[in-house]
Order: structure tokens, then sequence, then C-alpha cells
């Protein structure tokens, strides 16, 4: 299993990391506090990219 574990210092790890620290400090103001379920990740890799991104950003409806 350790051999398809997250390595130390990965991203992985370190947004793994950062997730668990926020989540316990919010949840102290905010209980029901939860991060999305899922995500797409994707590298932008140039304007139209950036620029399709920002209009889903303003787009989405569950950001309203």
């Amino acid at each position: 299993m350790s051999a398809i574990s997250p390595k130390p210092g990965s991203l992985s790890v370190i947004i793994r990391s950062y997730k668990s620290a926020v989540t316990n400090h919010v949840r102290k103001i905010n209980p029901r506090f939860g991060w999305q379920s899922r995500f797409y990740e994707h590298i932008i890799k140039d304007m139209n990219d950036l620029e399709r991104i920002r209009k889903y950003i303003r787009t989405n409806p569950d950001a309203q």
C-alpha cells in the first residue's frame, strides 16, 4: 500500500493537510461547514482556458 500512498511533501498531501486544518478551524465557527464533494482539476494552458473557467465561475448557479 505504501507504494501507492501519497508521498510526504507531495501536492496531494499538502492539500489534504490544508483542508484538514481549515475544516477544524471553520467548524468551530460553523459546525455545518463542508467542502465541495467533487471537483475537476484542470491545468490552465492558455488564455482561452482561463476565460472559459472565469465564465464558468461567474455563471455557476451554485455560486449565487
